[in-house]
């Protein structure tokens, strides 16, 4: 399959399912976070997406791998706040976080090498 748009990339849609994650993790979350942790692992989720997208529109290799290091960075973001809202009691289990979080790293590594 050609890969006409960034929705055609395996590592965006798995990126878009792990940008769900966390709606719905942190609905449960202390009112006092809504601002804090809340926000931010919601906005570290949503940068991994987006990145990816914003990187493929730009067409050029260079700045598509600058787009794709910032989508990593977002995402070990939220893999931290994951693991500090589990410490905190916030959440029951990482895992269902953590494990799509995996994945998306290793697509992004494989994808920046690609372009390298």
């Amino acid at each position: 399959m050609a890969i006409l748009s960034y929705r055609d990339l395996d590592v965006w849609q798995l990126a878009m399912d792990v940008a769900a994650l966390p709606y719905s993790s942190t609905r449960a979350f202390p009112h006092d976070e809504r601002f804090g942790l809340t926000a931010q692992m919601r906005r570290a989720a949503v940068s991994v997406a987006s990145n990816i997208a914003e990187g493929h529109g730009a067409r050029l290799p260079k700045r598509y791998a600058y787009h794709l290091a910032i989508a990593r960075g977002s995402l070990s973001e939220l893999e931290t706040q994951t693991i500090l809202a589990e410490r905190l009691g916030y959440l029951d289990d990482a895992t269902p976080l953590l494990g799509p979080c995996d994945r998306v790293s290793r697509m992004l590594s494989a994808l920046r090498r690609r372009l390298e």
